[in-house]
């Protein structure tokens, strides 16, 4: 089987003919639309070039001054209060309140639960351990004592179902039975003989029915029916193929009637004068698009040339003199007053800063133990912390309660 060869490259469309007309409408237009175009695409350009410069000169700058005040601003009416009123007022009045609540609340609480709760739940403890014993004894006797008693009851019952059983036994087999074989035997005898006058009821009823209905009523279809149906056929044949010519006859007259006067002027119209009028319309206006874009990028270069000599202009005659002014009188005298003004000043303001830093240091440190020696002159000195027993199991012990499993179990 051979192999497929590979199938060659496309060739490139041909180029489409054009006619007399397009060429003589695409000239004056695309000079006319030239001539339209290039002040609006100048126009265009500098406005562009205008909007960028103020973006990067100055929006862009003014909204990042005006981020970094509103922030400022935010910070020094929203966050800044908050932070003080916490750090100076919430924090301590917590710390004085938590105080007082384990001064209250706490130390209270602990000395009741040791000496009145705790005593008080070993009491309950004992106690519902001796209830427990007591009622399990009572439980045990009362158990048995019913078990005896329903044993008795249970065994009688048994005696009295086992007599009635029997007594059912012998009533169904020596009464039930024979009655229920004679009534049987009656039954059968008296199915048999209506089966036989139902049989006799249905075969005369058939004999009737086809004798006086359906024999008749084959001799009417048969002799009568049919041919009027078949005559009512032809009739209705006749007449249909009648009205289906006379019908025909007026649709072919409509048809050629409607054809004559609105499809055929119809037709010419738009193929005489339509169909001409629309494609002049089609190049005009492929004409003028394809020259509206020939026109913007001549007007782009144009653009480009005349602002590439704008700003090489602007560029000789403001940016190099204020270049070489900057370069050789202002960077010396900006570098004189940095080396003599700005550095000593700066070393200035960071000492006065430093010495500022340590005051407030100093300061803060001394209002800290202040608050300090009023606490405990307050509240005392803060307690130490007091060892608590964990109740670790010695080495050869296990971790129980004794020998029982509970707390209320515990002897």
């Amino acid at each position: 089987m051979d192999l497929e060869k590979p199938s060659a490259a496309r060739p490139a469309p041909a180029p489409r003919a054009e006619g007399c007309l397009t060429v003589a409408i695409r000239l004056p237009v695309r000079i006319v639309v030239l001539v339209l175009v290039v002040p609006v695409r100048m126009v265009w350009d500098a406005l562009v070039v205008g909007g960028r410069m103020l973006r990067d000169a100055l929006l862009r700058p003014l909204g990042r001054a005006l981020g970094a005040a509103v922030g400022w601003l935010a910070r020094a009416l929203f966050v800044w209060p908050w932070v003080t009123l916490w750090r100076y007022v919430v924090l301590p009045a917590g710390v004085l309140l938590a105080r007082i609540g384990q001064v209250l609340l706490v130390v209270p609480a602990v000395w009741l639960y040791r000496t009145a709760l705790t005593p008080l739940g070993h009491g309950l403890a004992r106690a519902a351990r001796a209830i427990r014993t007591v009622l399990v004894r009572l439980f045990t006797g009362t158990a048995a004592v019913l078990g005896w008693f329903l044993g008795g009851v249970v065994a009688l019952c048994g005696r009295l179902l086992g007599g009635l059983v029997a007594a059912c036994a012998w009533a169904y087999a020596r009464l039930l039975t024979p009655v229920g074989r004679v009534v049987a035997r009656v039954l059968g005898a008296l199915g048999t003989v209506l089966a036989a006058v139902a049989f006799g009821a249905y075969t005369a009823g058939a004999w009737l029915a086809r004798y006086l209905l359906v024999v008749p009523a084959v001799w009417l279809y048969t002799r009568v029916l049919t041919p009027v149906g078949r005559a009512v056929a032809l009739l209705a044949g006749g007449f249909a193929r009648i009205v289906r010519m006379i019908l025909g006859g007026l649709g072919a007259a409509l048809y050629w009637t409607a054809r004559v006067l609105l499809v055929l002027p119809a037709l010419a119209v738009w193929r005489w004068v339509l169909v001409p009028v629309g494609r002049f319309l089609a190049v005009v206006a492929r004409e003028i698009g394809e020259a509206l874009g020939h026109a913007w990028r001549i007007a782009g270069y144009v653009s480009l040339v005349v602002g590439r000599f704008l700003a090489r202009l602007f560029r000789w005659t403001f940016v190099e003199p204020a270049r070489w002014v900057h370069r050789t009188v202002l960077t010396p005298v900006g570098h004189a007053v940095r080396d003599l003004v700005l550095r000593p000043a700066a070393q200035a303001a960071r000492a006065v800063g430093r010495t500022a830093r340590q005051t407030l240091e100093a300061a803060r440190d001394g209002a800290r133990q202040a608050r300090a020696d009023l606490r405990r002159m307050l509240f005392g000195p803060p307690a130490e912390p007091r060892p608590v027993a964990r109740r670790e199991p010695a080495a050869g012990e296990t971790r129980t309660l004794g020998s029982s499993t509970t707390a209320l179990m515990k002897d």
